[in-house]
């Protein structure tokens, strides 16, 4: 295996002419090889070159452990007319901390701020940035970086565990502290690979000061968190994700950002990245700032930070956080509390051409790679290509069937046939967007409590929902993304202060869950029905939604090959339906290739050992037809073996 050796510090970091148009023009879009700090050598002695863009500073000087943090003795210098200020301090190397005290020219403003491009920063509570390590890091992924297009194909299986870093486990210390991103690489790895997951997508990594905002209150838009380790540790944990043939998402915010006095408010005495109107720049719902997208500076900090993530530690995608709140203008605001745009709108234009600029040049530069939405709203082709009128994302969440579904699960399977249209709406907008289907961190914080918790009925009842919910959303089109802890059905909601309940572990429904996910990812994996048409009308179909008086529905999964076929049937009652006739659209034997209701994940094992003959009847507009016994609060699979 060759190996890829990536270089933290870039050969020439001084800002050049073309530099400073690009930037300026909002078109940089590797400012971390530029901005920031960058240990190198300037005539035979070793230092570190310093740049920061405050372009409202009346000076500028670098501060830290090497001068006592003394403002009067490290000055940096202005870089023509373009705002940035740039400097090279001798003898100040990788591991030093420092921030940047500023003088602004706006009422004799002074605040000490850490860097904005910084690489990487202090183990919060502390908040200053620190020179990075400029060793090269030995990757040994080039096998999956090769195959990276084949194995993230639209058409392929793409099955996501969400992971916190901070909760997933901890030890059972004095301090009782999370893993490291190194002791992630001997405990996740594998485990999220036993599972079966395609993916992992981590919250937040970039730095943020308040450990409660789950990473997404961002202060380091270039710095792996370091609470888990180094930069190098977080690569060489990606890397092993890699090696064991897992992609690696991160979720990434660029809707917003927090007013702590260190981080990029306020920055140089003025509103620099904010917006300075409030009804703009200020964010009622999180207590943070909006960027200013229509600033060009901005796009290029933004659009770096994303590139940074992707070329620096190989990151297979991006799920862009807050999509809908950058999208509108009166986003989460009450009239009179936003400002119209040009045209008299709510659309906020300048946050739409940033987004559609984003995704361009991430799909320009890595085509390999996936750009997630989490959007909220019915706003039209974010998933499509620009140059068709979309947003350009290469997926997006679908938060509809996520509270529709949950919505419909939690109620007494009595009441349900009174809420089936829940069922059978998704299929009206199930193509209108590439589609994830997730259960994701929001659905289990906040009051809300865990999956199996909403659930109704008795404890065999609560896991047999469970169950069926799962398959329900692996039987229907659309790519998979769970929330930890969801595998084995955690009682408790999440919190992001303590750790999973791995102690449910030794209880036998619990394991009997996870071991279930398990053989459904494998399942959802081998069989082309049910994903190389995921994003196509042609992989899909219904057979019956009528027959709401038994809260039952059917459909099938289609391949491009016939053979492919998978016929899912849903009875979400606790009554076993014996003898039901289901519509197929071939004679021949079906197969019983998936129940929900198997002893072997805790069931009560009504199943359909035998190949099922097709019988010449018209079924449900059928052609043919067989008869199934459809086991309480459970899915069934079904594939056609021909003739």
């Amino acid at each position: 295996m060759t190996e890829c050796i990536s270089h933290v510090t870039p050969c020439d970091p001084y800002v050049t002419d073309d530099d400073l148009y690009l930037f300026n023009e909002g078109r940089h879009f590797s400012l971390y090889n530029k901005l920031g700090a960058h240990p190198c050598e300037k005539d035979g002695q070793w230092g570190t070159v310093f740049s920061v863009w405050a372009p409202n500073a009346h000076s500028v000087s670098v501060i830290g452990d090497f001068n006592e943090w003394d403002s009067t003795r490290n000055y940096l210098y202005p870089v023509q007319s373009s705002g940035i200020w740039q400097g090279f301090i001798p003898d100040v190397g990788p591991g030093q901390c420092y921030k940047y005290a500023i003088h602004s020219n706006v009422d004799g403003y002074y605040v000490e701020k850490a860097d904005p491009v910084g690489q990487e920063t202090e183990c919060p509570p502390r908040t200053a940035s620190v020179v990075p390590n400029c060793d090269p890091y030995h990757w040994g992924d080039s096998e999956w970086m090769a195959q990276r297009g084949e194995r993230q194909r639209a058409d392929g299986p793409i099955s996501i565990y969400e992971v916190h870093l901070g909760s997933w486990k901890r030890h059972h210390d004095e301090d009782y502290h999370s893993l490291s991103y190194r002791e992630m690489i001997d405990e996740l790895v594998p485990y999220v690979k036993d599972l079966g997951y395609t993916h992992v997508e981590f919250l937040p990594v970039t730095e943020h000061p308040f450990f409660g905002s789950w990473g997404y209150q961002v202060t380091g838009f270039f710095a792996p968190t370091r609470r888990y380790g180094t930069p190098q540790d977080f690569m060489a944990l990606v890397d092993a994700f890699h090696r064991n043939g897992i992609g690696v998402l991160l979720d990434w915010v660029p809707s917003h950002f927090p007013s702590d006095g260190h981080g990029l408010s306020y920055f140089d005495g003025t509103h620099l990245y904010e917006h300075a109107d409030p009804k703009q720049g200020y964010h009622p719902d999180w207590n943070s700032y909006i960027f200013n997208y229509g600033r060009n500076e901005i796009r290029s900090f933004l659009i770096s930070s994303a590139m940074y993530w992707l070329e620096r530690f190989h990151i297979d995608g991006l799920r862009v956080d807050g999509v809908a709140s950058m999208l509108y203008l009166d986003y989460s605001r009450e009239d009179g509390e936003w400002v119209p745009n040009m045209y008299g709108g709510r659309e906020n234009l300048e946050a739409i051409h940033f987004v559609k600029e984003l995704n361009e040049n991430i799909y320009g530069r890595y085509p390999d790679v996936h750009m997630i939405a989490e959007e909220s709203t019915a706003w039209p082709g974010v998933s499509r290509p620009t140059y068709l009128g979309g947003l350009g994302f290469g997926m997006k969440w679908d938060m509809g069937w996520m509270h529709d579904s949950l919505k419909y699960f939690r109620e007494d399977p009595v009441h349900r046939k009174y809420h089936h249209n829940a069922l059978s709406f998704r299929a009206i907008y199930a193509f209108h967007e590439n589609f994830v289907l997730s259960l994701s961190h929001d659905e289990v914080a906040h009051g809300k409590g865990s999956l199996i918790d909403k659930m109704p009925g008795d404890d065999w009842q609560k896991f047999a929902n469970l169950r069926a919910l799962y398959t329900y959303m692996y039987a229907l089109p659309g790519k998979k993304l769970l929330f930890m802890g969801g595998e084995f059905a955690q009682w408790s909601e999440w919190r992001h202060d303590g750790e999973l309940a791995w102690d449910l572990l030794q209880w036998e429904p619990h394991q009997k869950m996870r071991h279930m996910l398990k053989e459904l990812n494998q399942l959802y994996a081998r069989e082309k029905a049910l994903h190389a048409q995921d994003f196509d009308p042609a992989g899909f179909e219904w057979i019956d939604t009528s027959d709401w008086e038994q809260s039952i529905i059917s459909f099938l999964r289609k391949g491009e090959d016939e053979r492919d076929t998978i016929m899912a049937a849903f009875n979400l009652t606790p009554v076993p339906r014996i003898d039901y006739s289901i519509g197929v659209p071939f004679a021949g034997k079906w197969q019983e290739i998936w129940n929900s209701d198997w002893a072997g994940y805790g069931g009560s094992d009504v199943c359909n050992p035998k190949p099922l003959r097709a019988v010449a009847d018209n079924i449900q507009f059928r052609p043919y037809g067989i008869t199934v016994s459809l086991p309480p609060l459970a899915g069934v699979m079904f594939k056609w073996t021909g003739k």
